[in-house]
């Protein structure tokens, strides 16, 4: 019924991302089981370029995405506005660099952000009032910083999305899109990045762009050819 080139393709998504995983077992993780964020796959892979030894993140929605982070980043806090949740992740997400607080649902917990002095080199908005966070982000982005909105598609059917790009996108800062597919879901989606202008994170790597899962550029010569010929 399906072509070899197209059943190559399918075990690829099963072999390099683990999508059968994350979508049969509901859980946000790569190939080797570490854990990553709910974003699509062309900005986790994007964002995993980066060297954040020195960054300090701030995360609105706490998930594996915050121990995503807290594996490179030199401190995240996440809070989460859920006290059966934020109970759940204190016991199972015992990381050192990483602090999860408890805010109730309402100013509370966007203005978490501004309870530290600390300027923050990556907020994440994958919470509650999304508007708001977006608009308290802005006091605590560093220079050279950003933001990400995940889910920021939501933004034809939804006000607070709407109100939440338009706020970032008023600040000055470059947006990108990422859409793509994304763990545990058989769908599209999108995750926005809002830079600062002065971004200037650097790579942990000689060359950026690095290849993605299942690029062929990332194989021998030998290797390469081989792959190509097969097919054909």
């Amino acid at each position: 019924m399906y072509s070899e080139k197209f059943l190559k393709f399918i075990q690829m998504w099963e072999k390099d991302f683990g999508i059968a995983k994350t979508i049969d077992e509901k859980i946000c993780v790569d190939r080797d089981g570490n854990p990553i964020p709910w974003y699509t796959y062309p900005a986790i892979e994007y964002l995993s370029q980066f060297d954040y030894s020195k960054k300090k993140i701030f995360e609105f929605g706490v998930g594996n995405s915050s121990l995503f982070w807290a594996e490179r980043a030199q401190k995240v806090i996440s809070v989460e506005d859920n006290l059966k949740w934020f109970e759940k992740w204190q016991k199972e997400f015992n990381h050192p660099r990483l602090s999860i607080i408890w805010r109730d649902e309402g100013e509370i917990y966007e203005n978490a952000i501004l309870e530290t002095d600390e300027k923050q080199d990556v907020i994440i908005i994958d919470g509650k009032r999304r508007f708001q966070c977006a608009e308290t982000a802005l006091k605590r982005l560093n220079k050279g910083g950003m933001i990400i909105l995940d889910d920021s598609d939501r933004i034809n059917t939804s006000e607070e999305y709407k109100k939440a790009v338009a706020i970032l996108k008023s600040a000055n800062l470059l947006h990108v899109d990422f859409y793509g597919f994304c763990p545990m879901n058989n769908y599209t989606k999108t995750t926005s990045v809002f830079f600062d202008r002065t971004f200037n994170f650097e790579s942990k790597f000689e060359v950026q762009p690095i290849n993605g899962l299942g690029n062929l550029w990332s194989m021998s010569r030998k290797d390469r050819k081989e792959k190509y010929n097969e097919q054909k």
